[in-house]
């Protein structure tokens, strides 16, 4: 991948955090009438990248799918495994910020796994990391202040 698009992913990337980190700082500062609403929305986007993360794995898989049969396989499977992880958050939204850091945190863990079996990038893991990170902490100070404040 060439500096341009390597640029492009880390900013798109990086955005990606903007909800997150907008929605934070707004669950510990609006009325407890409206704390709901933010909730919500927090946990309904950190379903939609989990999900994107699974995603991510029947994209390299099909690319790369003639490498090994059983990767491949082991790739597809896991691809839709963040999405279940994802939707059983919204189960139970007391604990659904929890379950979603640990999805993040399993993600990543594979993600590290993908990168080693197909030859990734070196800055993606990098970013990976970041990313995660950013996004768990997120989570957590969301998850303590929708218990704190509810």
């Amino acid at each position: 991948m060439d500096n341009l698009n390597q640029r492009l992913v880390i900013r798109i990337g990086i955005a990606g955090l903007v909800p997150f980190i907008l929605l934070t700082p707004i669950c510990w500062l609006v009325h407890p009438d409206w704390l709901g609403y933010f909730i919500r929305a927090q946990l309904s986007y950190g379903i939609a990248i989990l999900s994107f993360l699974g995603g991510l794995h029947w994209g390299v898989a099909l690319l790369h799918g003639a490498k090994d049969e059983q990767e491949t396989k082991k790739s597809l499977l896991w691809g839709v495994i963040p999405t279940l992880i994802a939707w059983c958050s919204m189960i139970n939204m007391g604990v659904g910020f929890l379950v979603q850091i640990v999805g993040f945190i399993v993600a990543y863990q594979v993600d590290r796994r993908l990168y080693l079996g197909y030859a990734m990038p070196v800055w993606f893991i990098h970013l990976r990391l970041q990313l995660t990170r950013v996004m768990v902490g997120a989570l957590l100070l969301t998850f303590i202040a929708a218990n704190v404040r509810n």
